[in-house]
């Protein structure tokens, strides 16, 4: 095996990118990125039946937007299927494996009296040490030799040693008899083939290594190191479900969470790294580890997602966070910006990130930017648009027209003002953010100011006060 750390993730494309699956992913992501080694993707579509092109398409679309990046060409199971039954030809001839005639109504037979006397329901076959001439020319699987007695140790860098009795174990089948792969055999094959060092799963694939480890153990191949993960419940303690809100990566995408702030919590969701919640991907890489893994189902909390990704907002680059808001838009079947909303956006962003926990919360703060005129006041700014405040408007804005543009001239501006008419600045922000925004709420009057220009605001201001 090589020194080099090399994951992989391999989802079965047979619906959207599931929220745990993501979580896989990103701890595998995680693994090998913080150790300079390689992250691998594989589709195991050899369920044909159930396997879409366009489950394929959502599982690399939710990729994408988790910023999951793979190193190499996406690998197809299903076209590895020749090497697999090679394989499975090579254990046989190694003695490790051998062919089973028997039927589907024999091996039933055989379970329905074992399980009348009270016997274990686990199939040994009659031909496992048959003879090659007595082998009658009918179909044939070919079933791997199961160790029949002592234990199979799985050691699991999350779970620890796990021990199972060999008398567990049955002879599983490698090759169908019509000569294609089961899964088993294939996830073995595909592991070794393309170096995977570490196999970093939900444990509900705890089981499988035990029957994995005799593919291994019978080509004579590296083991690689197991890491099986507990799965994620909802904030009842019950399995991740539907009731509990959206399961799918992309679907995430659409409720305007940022993909930065979904990795940070994903990472939260069964590891830790001492009392850290927030961090950044480069820390993540950098502090991630196997023995960071709890044992125990971590529970979705989508009150924590978004404390998380309001964090990561607050802290994103502006220009950055402008592009991933024109994203969120678009998976969410939203109109995009135009040009210049774009722009206005982006430079809004300074004074409204630290206030808002997902993009569509952020967007509405920005309204001001992205409204155009003639500005429409909703029914509580309306209230600061009376007669009094229009007129106080008309007397204000031919004091802001030649004023400079910048914080400290307009705060001068509108203090003097405020002072000339025995007033508070409080009592002239009502029909400033009436005016300027068509809302009761907005960012500051000044900072709304500065983002919308010397015109722009004068010419809100004029259309109010008239």
């Amino acid at each position: 095996m090589s020194s080099d750390v090399v994951t992989r993730f391999a989802p079965s494309p047979t619906g959207f990118l599931h929220i745990g699956g993501a979580r896989t992913a990103l701890f595998n992501w995680l693994y090998a990125r913080g150790r300079g080694g390689k992250f691998l993707l594989r589709i195991e579509d050899t369920d044909r039946a159930r396997s879409t092109p366009e489950a394929t398409a959502a599982i690399l679309q939710g990729m994408e937007w988790l910023g999951l990046d793979h190193d190499g060409d996406v690998v197809s199971q299903f076209d590895n299927a020749p090497r697999h039954a090679a394989v499975a030809h090579e254990l046989l001839a190694k003695g490790a494996a051998f062919k089973c005639f028997a039927t589907q109504d024999e091996i039933e037979a055989f379970r329905e009296t074992a399980k009348a006397e009270g016997r274990s329901t686990l199939y040994r076959s009659p031909w496992r040490d048959a003879a090659a001439d007595t082998h009658p020319d009918a179909p044939f699987v070919i079933r791997i030799k199961a160790p029949l007695e002592g234990e199979t140790i799985i050691q699991d860098a999350v779970q620890g040693d796990v021990i199972i009795r060999n008398d567990q174990l049955d002879d599983m089948v490698l090759l169908r008899s019509d000569g294609t792969p089961v899964y088993m055999l294939a996830v073995v094959v595909d592991d070794h083939d393309m170096g995977v060092t570490h196999v970093i799963r939900g444990d509900d694939h705890l089981n499988n290594a035990a029957r994995q480890m005799m593919i291994y153990h019978g080509m004579g191949w590296d083991v690689p190191v197991w890491s099986h993960i507990p799965l994620i419940h909802g904030s009842d303690g019950k399995k991740l479900s539907k009731r509990h809100g959206a399961l799918g990566a992309q679907e995430y995408q659409a409720m305007g969470y940022p993909a930065a702030g979904m990795r940070n919590y994903l990472a939260r969701l069964g590891w830790s790294h001492g009392d850290d919640e927030f961090f950044t991907d480069a820390q993540a890489q950098d502090w991630f580890d196997l023995d960071g893994i709890r044992r125990s189902p971590a529970q979705f909390d989508l009150k924590k997602l978004e404390n998380i990704c309001g964090q990561h907002i607050a802290v994103s680059d502006d220009a950055a966070l402008r592009q991933e808001c024109e994203a969120y838009l678009a998976a969410a079947g939203l109109p995009p910006l135009t040009s210049e909303q774009s722009l206005r956006f982006e430079a809004a962003l300074y004074c409204l990130k630290e206030r808002a926990k997902t993009l569509p919360e952020l967007l509405e703060k920005a309204h001001f930017s992205l409204t155009s005129r003639p500005i429409t006041a909703d029914d509580k700014a309306s209230k600061h648009l009376d007669d009094v405040s229009r007129g106080i408007l008309t007397e204000l804005t031919p004091q802001l027209q030649n004023a400079s543009w910048n914080k400290e001239t307009l705060e001068e501006v509108m203090n003097g003002f405020a002072a000339a008419k025995d007033t508070k600045f409080g009592k002239l922000a009502g029909p400033l953010r009436a005016a300027l925004a068509g809302r009761a709420v907005t960012p500051s009057v000044f900072d709304m100011m500065l983002v919308l220009g010397h015109d722009e605001t004068i010419a809100r201001l004029t259309d109010a006060a008239n």
